[in-house]
């Protein structure tokens, strides 16, 4: 049975934080680190059969101490990341291949996206597996508008609209093609995994992720990862 290897990328400054001490993905609530809830939610999944984690190089002996502390187990390898988003997770890739070989699928994460659910990341690796890729959307609850190079607008009906998140799932080989391709033509730009295999002619399939599977990037994105937090904790100890 094809493997299924996460690739979480924790490679950013969170500049739009406004943290001075450390990087957002290091930014602890209740003791535990952001990024360690995103792991956790990897390392307990079933099918999930290893980790790559894509990291700040300085940052990388606290990640260490963080994964043994909390006893995060399937994280096969950790390597730097580099001078773009594209490019880290296209190390990261690399490393995925190289430690589990390229018979797999890669589910690519963020690593300050700790809010999606073990059945997220099982109807991902089933709809790859299926359809060959899969994205994780939210739908629209807002009205898009989009601006053409002529400056006139469309706007887009909103019963058709999705908003990308992740995880984002693919073939080893397939997202490793788009990004040698990418690569030999000097293009460093792709917003995220899905833009650019949709650029290379692949036909994205997508399934739907909860609402509030959002990334943490300002203080308050983390007030309601915390407000979640404590609303996940008393579904479990009152039932609701």
């Amino acid at each position: 049975m094809k493997k299924n290897i996460a690739v979480i990328f924790a490679g950013g400054t969170g500049m739009r934080m406004n943290t001075v001490s450390r990087p957002k993905q290091f930014l602890e609530l209740r003791g535990k680190p952001i990024i360690v809830y995103t792991l956790e939610l990897f390392d307990n999944h079933p099918q999930v059969d290893g980790i790559v984690v894509v990291c700040i190089e300085s940052w990388i002996p606290f990640l260490q101490k963080q994964l043994n502390k909390f006893e995060i187990s399937k994280v096969g390898i950790v390597v730097s990341g580099g001078e773009t988003g594209q490019e880290s997770i296209y190390k990261g890739l690399l490393a995925a291949r190289e430690k589990y070989g390229d018979e797999c699928n890669v589910l690519i994460h963020d690593g300050v996206r700790p809010l999606i659910r073990e059945q997220t990341i099982s109807d991902c690796i089933a709809q790859t597996n299926e359809k060959g890729n899969c994205v994780t959307c939210v739908p629209a609850t807002e009205t898009f508008i989009v601006k053409q190079a002529d400056g006139s607008l469309e706007i887009p009906s909103r019963p058709d609209s999705l908003i990308a998140r992740a995880p984002q799932c693919f073939k080893l080989k397939d997202i490793l093609d788009a990004h040698e391709n990418a690569r030999s033509e000097g293009r460093n730009d792709f917003i995220d995994s899905c833009t650019m295999m949709s650029h290379y002619g692949h036909k994205i399939h997508t399934i739907i992720g909860p609402m509030e599977n959002i990334k943490i990037t300002t203080p308050t994105d983390f007030f309601i990862f915390r407000a979640m937090v404590e609303v996940h904790e008393n579904q479990q100890i009152f039932g609701f």
